[in-house]
Formats: C-alpha cells, sequence, structure tokens
C-alpha cells in the first residue's frame, strides 16, 4: 500500500528521460530540414522561370546562367528531400551517401555551366540588354539566400547530416551567384562593363568545384556528442561538440 498515492494528492509526473528529448530534438530538426528544401526548391523553381524568360529577352548569357543554376539546385534540394522524407533515423541515415553524392554531381554541375557561360561572354565580347527584371531577382536573391543558408545549416550541423550542410552550401554559393548577377547587370546598365560579370562567374565556378569536392568526400558528419552547456567539450571535439576535421563543423 505504500507505493500508491494518498488519497487527495496528484501523483508526480515522471520527467522525461534523456533519451526521449533527444529524440524529439532530432524530429523537430528533421521537419526543420524538409520545410527548408521546400522552400528552397519552391523559391528556386520559380527564380529559374523567372531569371530564364528575362535573359532570353535580353539575350544576357548571365541571366541564363542564373536560371540553370536555379535548375541545379533544386535537383541539390531535391536529393536532400528525398532522403529526409524516409520515415525513420535509420533509414535516412542510409540515403545520406546517396545524397551527397547528388549534391556534389550538382556542384560540378554547376561549375561547368557558369564557366561555359564565363568563357562564352568573354569569348563573343556582346554585350547584353539591360534587365529591370534581372536586377530585381538578383537583389531579392540576395536577402533570401543567405536567410535559408544559414538556418539549414545550422539544423544540418545539430543533427549530423553532412547532406544537409553541402545542400546549404549550394544555397550559400547561389548567394554569392546573386551578387556577381547584381554587380554585372549593374555594371552593364550603368557603364558599360560587360565584361564584369563572367570574370566574376569563373571565380564562383572555381568554389563550386571546391564545395562539389568536400560533398564528394563527406562520408557522414558528426553530431554533438553532448549537451550540457556546463561540461567542457570531451578532447578532440570542437567547442560546439563536434569531432576535429568534422565535415559538417568545418
Amino acid at each position: 500500500m505504500s507505493g500508491l498515492p494518498l488519497a487527495g494528492t496528484t501523483p508526480t509526473p515522471t520527467p522525461p528521460t534523456p533519451l526521449s528529448g533527444a529524440v524529439g530534438r532530432r524530429d523537430a530538426l528533421t521537419r526543420r530540414i524538409r520545410l527548408l528544401t521546400g522552400t528552397t526548391i519552391a523559391w528556386n523553381s520559380v527564380e529559374a522561370v523567372v531569371a530564364l524568360a528575362a535573359g532570353a529577352a535580353a539575350s544576357s548569357t548571365a541571366l541564363l546562367g542564373f536560371g540553370l543554376d536555379s535548375l541545379v539546385e533544386v535537383s541539390s534540394a531535391a536529393a536532400v528531400a528525398w532522403q529526409f522524407a524516409a520515415r525513420t533515423h535509420a533509414r535516412r541515415e542510409a540515403r545520406e551517401r546517396r545524397a551527397l553524392r547528388v549534391t556534389a554531381l550538382s556542384f560540378f554541375g554547376l561549375a561547368v555551366l557558369v564557366t561555359v557561360d564565363g568563357v562564352g561572354s568573354l569569348a563573343a565580347g556582346h554585350p547584353a540588354g539591360t534587365s529591370a527584371a534581372g536586377l530585381v531577382l538578383a537583389a531579392v536573391s540576395l536577402v533570401v539566400m543567405p536567410v535559408l543558408s544559414l538556418t539549414q545549416r545550422r539544423a544540418g550541423r545539430e543533427l549530423g547530416s553532412a547532406s544537409a550542410v553541402a545542400d546549404s552550401g549550394q544555397t550559400l554559393l547561389c548567394t554569392y551567384l546573386s551578387a556577381v548577377l547584381l554587380v554585372g547587370l549593374g555594371a552593364n546598365a550603368l557603364f558599360g562593363w560587360w565584361w564584369a560579370d563572367p570574370l566574376a562567374g569563373l571565380v564562383i565556378a572555381a568554389l563550386a568545384v571546391r564545395e562539389g569536392r568536400a560533398a564528394w568526400r563527406g562520408e557522414g558528419c558528426c553530431a554533438p556528442a553532448h549537451t550540457d552547456p556546463d561540461r567542457p567539450a570531451p578532447a578532440g571535439e570542437g567547442g560546439d561538440g563536434c569531432a576535429a576535421g568534422c565535415h559538417c563543423c568545418a
């Protein structure tokens, strides 16, 4: 009888275990990444349509290249969405490597597209017409993309997903391309500097190759090993709980 609660008293609720808390946090991060990748796919689909239409109207190789980049971004985000569509954490981990491969190949494809576009623009030497739609698109993308990239990177690092982190790098690269596009279109419209955009595009292509190599080598990601802010990080971990040399923490 001593184990039964006394009449008129409220039993003390059993506190959640650390394991249940960790699983709940992991599920919340998974839902966040699903939402972010869905937003990325939707935004880049609209971006591709606007950029390709504006590029064709103005004969702008920069805008056409930006539109093609948006399509590459959609493929990368779709690979991560496919990974996180799995119902269980184990199946999502099993899909990780294939999602990373798709992301890496998307980076390489982007590098090729931007390089061909940049070299072609330099070789032709014919400035494109001005495009108000292109300038607005580049400016809006320059605001939207960093927010998406940073939010997904934080969620991916905490969850320990190399593919989500790699896709956030793809989104960040789109930010750089937006800046290049804005500068290139603006310089062409204001000063007639037609060569500014293709030269900067070649630099972006080199960055894309670097990000693609990092994604291709990423065999996984180290989730934080401890969550107690009062306990020092164990030997071999960084201040955020990631092991030294971890792809996600780079």
